[in-house]
């Protein structure tokens, strides 16, 4: 027997590798990396979200107003009656001739996307309709980043998030199991965390409990409750600052023991918080966070620093996602649950169940197949074909995948896939030797004329399988990855591996053996 060639070392090499990081996914061991099982094979929460994206308008229109304000301040313009108008557009009064052009200016350059109409000192700022179609968009876009991050903050492993159609948000957490979790899950999803500082209106807080609300907005007001008693404040409707501004949030303990979340400001942030604290010693801001008054603390000096607190009688879990919602951001638009299942892990069970059944089905019919129909030749291929299932459980495995239902499909689908390049190269072979061609060169020929074939085929499917995986979602993910990996990891087994085993054990091949060495008759072969 010849020395040991390059390609059955690489190929030997391969298969300790994808025998040794499988074991870990086989075994279901605590130690080393595994794959994670899908939604469809442990069970878990399936969502489809909807968005109120005409609420991220009135957001957006919200924000201009507070930048505004920050600009028209920090450039000492003086303005009056900064007022928001049914959520769609600004309205303000300039009270000096001098300073009309060179608010024109500032507008136009900080704010993109508006339209700005002025009659004389009064003024009124609206989105463009590609503003307004630009921002819908985003805020479907951020929603997806925004719940993708909360759910990979919480610890969860391989949630799906993904937009789905032009306005659905899909959601899929695998390994949800109880109640207590799930709706965990759906607080933590559907919380806006929308935060803003806002400016108590101390003139005309005392009778906020007999002030309508429209009264409350001829004011330029808005009327909040208290998160934790019956109070209510009157607040000015455009906020000092909000959530956007925020760089951290962690969960913190008073003197009194009980859970804080303790907020830092970005650095406009904290200028535009401790400029306002030092104009307002002895008034009072409120700490809003999804149009709940959490605090509303006297402000006694100037506060720099940009630091914030949160108190709220919170629970330890509560604040705990609390702080995970606003770290993530704040969502431009609310979401709703259009479409909510559960998946049990008993249904999980007989999904890997009957996948295992066939998988292993398909496996055995196909190294039975080979063995009778190419001898040796058959049970060379069937190495291979090990090989590759090791193969792609280890990189899957490495990753840290996502292994579902589909996905099990796919590694059915590439056994078949793997051992097809096998009966390329193996009929070539037949047909060379049926030529009357030497074992060797029939064997070296034959590799040689089919793999262009075998070449083309996987490129192609590869290609398709890259696609799916870019554009597909969930379960159609799963199927294109375990197909890619399939594809790669054959093409590694059955051709340069069955290669290498054909030079290695060449020497034992006989001339009048070849039936059992190709399942060819013997007499065929000139």
């Amino acid at each position: 027997m010849k020395t040991l060639n390059f390609r059955v070392i690489l190929f030997a090499f391969a298969l300790i590798f994808g025998v040794v990081f499988s074991i870990p996914s086989l075994t279901q061991s605590e130690s080393g990396k595994k794959i994670t099982l899908g939604l469809d094979l442990q069970g878990g929460l399936h969502m489809l979200l909807g968005i109120k994206s005409e609420i991220a308008i009135e957001s957006r229109i919200k924000s201009m107003a507070a930048s505004i304000k920050y600009i028209f301040d920090d450039e000492e313009i003086i303005f009056d009656e900064l007022r928001m108008v049914d959520g769609e557009k600004i309205t303000f009064e300039l009270l000096d001739t001098d300073d009309v052009t060179k608010a024109k200016a500032l507008l136009k350059k900080e704010l993109e996307g508006t339209v700005l109409i002025d009659n004389g000192l009064k003024f009124s700022l609206a989105m463009t309709e590609a503003e307004v179609e630009r921002t819908k968009q985003n805020a479907i876009q951020q929603a997806v980043d925004t719940i993708r991050n909360r759910l990979n903050e919480f610890g969860l492993a391989e949630p799906t998030v993904a937009k789905q159609g032009e306005d659905k948000i899909l959601v899929e957490v695998p390994g949800i199991k109880t109640q207590e979790d799930e709706q965990r899950i759906r607080e933590l999803i559907a919380r806006a965390a929308h935060l803003q500082l806002m400016a108590v209106d101390e003139d005309r807080n005392a009778r906020v409990n007999t002030m309508s609300v429209d009264e409350a907005r001829s004011f330029g007001d808005v009327i909040l409750p208290d998160v934790n008693t019956p109070e209510k404040y009157l607040l000015r409707a455009i906020p000092v600052l909000d959530g956007s501004m925020l760089t951290d949030a962690k969960v913190g303990f008073d003197e009194s023991n009980q859970p804080v979340i303790n907020f830092t400001l970005n650095g406009q942030g904290a200028k535009i918080f401790g400029d306002f604290t030092g104009l307002s010693v002895g008034k009072r801001m409120a700490v809003v966070l999804d149009n709940n008054v959490y605090s509303a603390p006297n402000i006694n000096e100037r506060i720099g620093g940009g630091r914030v607190q949160i108190s709220g009688r919170f629970e330890l879990s509560e604040a705990h996602d609390l702080a995970i919602a606003l770290r993530s951001g704040a969502l431009l638009a609310p979401v709703y649950v259009m479409e909510k299942r559960s998946v049990g892990p008993s249904l999980g069970a007989d999904s890997i169940k009957a996948s295992s059944l066939a998988l292993a089905l398909g496996f055995i019919l196909v190294i039975f197949f080979m063995v009778v129909y190419y001898g040796m030749g058959g049970v060379v291929a069937n190495v291979a074909l090990i090989g590759n299932l090791f193969l792609i459980l280890a990189i899957m495995s490495l990753f840290g995948a996502t292994l579902t239902l589909p996905g099990m499909a796919g590694i059915v689908l590439t056994v078949g896939m793997a051992v097809d390049a096998n009966v390329i190269i193996n009929e070539r072979i037949r047909e060379l030797l049926y030529a009357g061609k030497s074992v060797g060169k029939s064997i070296e020929d034959g590799y040689s004329n089919a793999f262009t074939a075998i070449w083309d085929a996987n490129v192609t499917t590869l290609i398709a399988a890259t696609v799916l995986y870019a554009y597909g979602t969930g379960a159609i993910k799963g199927f294109a990855l375990t197909m890619s990996i399939g594809i790669m990891a054959s093409m590694l087994t059955a051709i340069i591996g069955t290669h290498g085993i054909y030079q290695w054990i060449l020497p034992k091949i006989e001339k009048k053996k070849l039936g059992f060495w190709f399942g060819i008759k013997t007499e065929g072969a000139k």
